[in-house]
């Protein structure tokens, strides 16, 4: 069996990244942390006119037509540009919420302890009255807290909450892009930055860090490419616990091979690192999927 990408799914990938290159390049990341978390509205009707959000749509619902794989493919894209907004929530409501689709409509949901976006969505899953302001640690993911919410707790259907595997599965998408973009960049700048005369990845101690960066990252690839070919919750669930490691870990020890630099604003490290910790607390938490494969086991 061929596991690797089809042609059709590398060009996908392609124009993904391209697009969010062009249109959330380092010097548009950066003014959109300046903006305080301000969604870009052309920005996200463009997505929309891409089909980001109307990709696993069927083509006579007006949809690209496509399946989970794809959708990975591309929300992996987003994580590695750290492109903000509630995008898994949107793309889930596709079809569901009229204008989601088309990007006209911003969707958020209010599962689990936080909702984000709150302010900027136009369509709210769920019940989010008494939801309180917080200050997030994601410049770039505003939040609110839900008045006795638990952390990890999604809703089951018939509730107006979106399918929590999903949610998972996108979400674990989104910290696997992140992960090897923390890996990139730390492996460029252990090639250009020198110490005593040479690169600091010639040290042992560097190229350590980057190596454990790359194995958890290839690792979470193979799982989530997994579980969106086959959709099994269980499989899912192993996904994004090493999806959620790769992310944090990697953004660690990307900082790491950064030094006191990483911490600065001009840096797009620590972005990483915040944004995995918000991301780990959407859905499905830790403690949740743990329980989960131990159960399957």
């Amino acid at each position: 069996m061929d596991f690797r990408l089809t042609e059709d799914q590398r060009a996908l990938r392609r124009g993904v990244r391209q697009l969010l290159e062009r249109r959330f390049g380092g010097e548009r990341l950066r003014a959109a942390v300046d903006a305080g978390g301000v969604l870009d509205r052309g920005l996200w009707r463009e997505l929309g006119a891409a089909g980001f959000f109307a990709l696993r749509l069927p083509e006579e619902a007006g949809g690209v037509g496509l399946g989970l794989p794809e959708a990975v493919l591309l929300f992996e894209e987003a994580g590695r540009a750290l492109l903000p907004g509630p995008l898994v929530a949107t793309h889930l409501a596709a079809g569901a919420v009229p204008g989601a689709a088309e990007g006209e409509t911003v969707v958020t949901t209010a599962d689990g302890e936080f909702v984000e976006w709150l302010d900027a969505a136009d369509t709210v899953l769920g019940a989010a009255g008494g939801a309180v302001p917080i200050r997030s640690v994601d410049p770039l993911t505003p939040l609110h807290r839900l008045p006795g919410g638990t952390p990890g707790a999604v809703r089951g259907p018939g509730s107006g909450a979106l399918d929590a595997d999903l949610v998972a599965l996108l979400t674990a998408a989104e910290q696997l892009g992140s992960a090897a973009r923390s890996t990139e960049l730390a492996v460029a700048h252990a090639r250009t930055r020198e110490q005593f005369g040479q690169p600091v990845g010639g040290f042992q101690a560097v190229k350590h860090l980057c190596a454990e960066m790359l194995v958890r990252t290839e690792l979470a690839r193979a799982a989530v490419y997994a579980a969106a070919v086959t959709g099994d919750p269980v499989e899912i669930a192993g996904a994004r616990l090493l999806a959620d490691e790769a992310a944090v870990a990697g953004a660690r020890d990307c900082l790491q091979v950064h030094g006191g630099m990483g911490f600065t604003w001009e840096a797009e490290v620590h972005l990483h690192l915040k944004r995995a910790w918000v991301r780990a607390e959407r859905g499905l938490s830790g403690a949740a999927a743990e329980e989960r494969v131990a159960a399957a086991l």
